[in-house]
């Protein structure tokens, strides 16, 4: 890893190196990468770290008692005690791989929650979530005869505390939220939630995709029962997510897929389960994916969460400054930095955001467009659809300057 000391602030320039992807030609331009809450891109060590896997160790695992089989099954169990660490879980045994975080949502779904929600019960969520934690609680409660609930957001993005815990009654029987909104960015108060949610009985689940990858988290601090996130948000390759659980609830619940490595013992009239976290690991995982994600958190590990989070409000802060210059732009969430992840949502009035995407495509630079899987946010906004610039280690003032030249240059070409 180059141009890292662990007493000063990050220096997104000195760690391109690590990424080949940024060294790269769109159109003629230097790649100005600002869609990191879609994914992240990712340094050589996880590369090396993937390909390394295929050259000198592939098997599969828990399976087999030859070299290539328990040193696979050792790097693989390695990652999961690297994950549990990183999140300050439990355990090892309370983290389960799953393909990414709507898989984790949906085995709490599948596996935990129809056991616990009753005609008449209560959900609780917010306006704010990602589709991910919505949909599933939205199919749930029509199939349970169970009630829906949504806190809204105040007008500066935050959430509305007063609506959630006015929402929270003795019939709530789970609480699904978002620690970190991949709209706009608003950081919420996650422990005062679940504390709360503990207050009437309800089980919480957080959806920390954008949270896990750049902030400090806490699964024990945070006291929840669930939590959910991905690899390929937080330098990890994709088809890799992981579900946290408290310590108990996992015992508890069937599994979400059967077959092969989560079983106990089959007979041809009945099977039992393994222990967990492999009750819930059907199949051949990805254990390439895995092994290279314990080299993500290593590189992450090196770099410090703390330093991670204070780069990110130090550019979040320079884009809305940078962004607020050009005049006439609606930017969503909150304009303290303080209560805001590196996401910056905005419009440019009488500009679709698909053609200011693609138009700074063309100038290299790369933004999320549209609803971002957030379409009853984005109705409550007024708005169909948003461009978006999100960032991460790498992102540097450069990038931010690009992005804002990129949408004076729009105005001008379309008029506006």
């Amino acid at each position: 890893m180059t141009g890292v000391s662990p007493s000063a602030p990050l220096d997104a320039l000195a760690l391109r190196p690590d990424f080949p992807i940024l060294s790269r030609k769109i159109n003629g331009h230097r790649l100005a990468y600002l869609d990191n809450a879609a994914t992240t891109q990712k340094p050589r060590q996880v590369i090396s770290a993937l390909a390394g896997f295929y050259a000198t160790m592939n098997s599969n695992i828990h399976r087999g008692i030859h070299t290539l089989a328990e040193e696979a099954t050792a790097a693989y169990e390695g990652a999961r005690e690297k994950t549990a660490a990183f999140v300050g879980a439990d355990g090892a045994k309370s983290i389960v791989f799953t393909r990414n975080c709507t898989e984790a949502i949906n085995l709490v779904r599948y596996s935990f929650a129809p056991q616990r929600i009753s005609t008449g019960d209560e959900i609780l969520t917010t306006i704010m979530e990602h589709h991910s934690n919505m949909v599933p609680w939205i199919q749930l409660a029509a199939e349970r005869g169970a009630k829906l609930k949504f806190a809204g957001i105040r007008s500066d993005g935050t959430l509305d505390m007063d609506d959630f815990l006015a929402l929270l009654g003795p019939r709530t029987k789970l609480v699904c939220f978002t620690h970190v909104s991949n709209v706009m960015g608003t950081i919420n108060p996650v422990r005062e939630m679940t504390a709360a949610a503990h207050r009437v009985g309800a089980t919480v689940l957080i959806d920390a995709a954008q949270s896990v990858p750049h902030l400090p988290v806490s699964f024990k601090e945070i006291g929840a029962d669930f939590m959910a996130f991905s690899a390929h948000k937080m330098l990890g390759p994709t088809g890799v997510g992981v579900l946290c659980a408290r310590d108990g609830l996992l015992e508890e619940m069937p599994p979400f897929l059967t077959g092969g490595d989560m079983i106990r013992e089959v007979t041809l009239e009945k099977a039992s389960w393994n222990e967990v976290p492999w009750k819930f690991e059907a199949g051949t995982p990805n254990i390439a994916g895995v092994v290279a994600f314990g080299a993500a958190i290593d590189y992450l590990l090196h770099l410090g969460m703390d330093r991670v989070r204070e780069h990110e409000e130090m550019i979040t802060s320079y884009a809305l400054s940078r962004i607020s210059e050009c005049g006439g732009i609606d930017i969503y969430g909150p304009s303290d930095t303080r209560l805001r992840g590196g996401v910056v949502a905005f419009n440019v009035p009488a500009i679709h955001p698909h053609d200011l995407a693609t138009f700074l495509d063309q100038r290299g630079i790369a933004i999320r467009a549209g609803h971002n899987c957030a379409q009853p946010l984005m109705s409550r906004l007024g708005i169909l659809a948003a461009a978006r610039a999100s960032f991460y280690v790498y992102t540097g003032r450069d990038d931010v300057d690009a992005l804002v030249e990129g949408l004076r240059e729009a105005r001008r070409y379309f008029g506006r």
